[in-house]
């Protein structure tokens, strides 16, 4: 149960309304390197979409700052597991909840429908934050 409650704690932090910057690109530090790890913006979402629509069963996807690396980094857990089950070195930025209980009601349990949508009311503010605090 505990660590459901860490992984769900994250996941409604990591959403905002539209009218409250839900959706808007992530700038600073943050924006700057997922530019230096991924390409662009675009390259990390379709990035994160692939590993969440290819997760078999109820998982989650994770984008996570690599602390020892220091290079923000994609995991996908299974069930209720916590990033940091994938290294102790891993602190998530984002987690996307691709349990069926997530979207089976707007999205008729088409995943990548939700995994598509859901960037429109991510809060990058947030992880923004998370990664100012947690960067090395």
């Amino acid at each position: 149960m505990i660590p459901s409650h860490i992984n769900h704690s994250i996941f409604w932090k990591n959403l905002a309304p539209i009218w409250e910057g839900g959706g808007e690109p992530p700038k600073g530090y943050l924006g700057w390197a997922i530019d230096r790890n991924f390409g662009s913006l675009e390259s990390l979402i379709q990035n994160i979409n692939a590993e969440g629509a290819a997760l078999q069963g109820s998982g989650w996807v994770f984008l996570g700052v690599d602390k020892e690396l220091k290079k923000v980094v994609i995991q996908s857990t299974a069930n209720q597991d916590p990033l940091v089950t994938k290294g102790p070195n891993l602190v998530p930025l984002l987690g996307i909840d691709v349990w069926e209980h997530a979207y089976y009601l707007q999205y008729k349990n088409v995943r990548p429908d939700y995994l598509k949508n859901v960037w429109k009311v991510i809060n990058w503010k947030y992880a923004s934050e998370v990664f100012e605090k947690e960067s090395p």
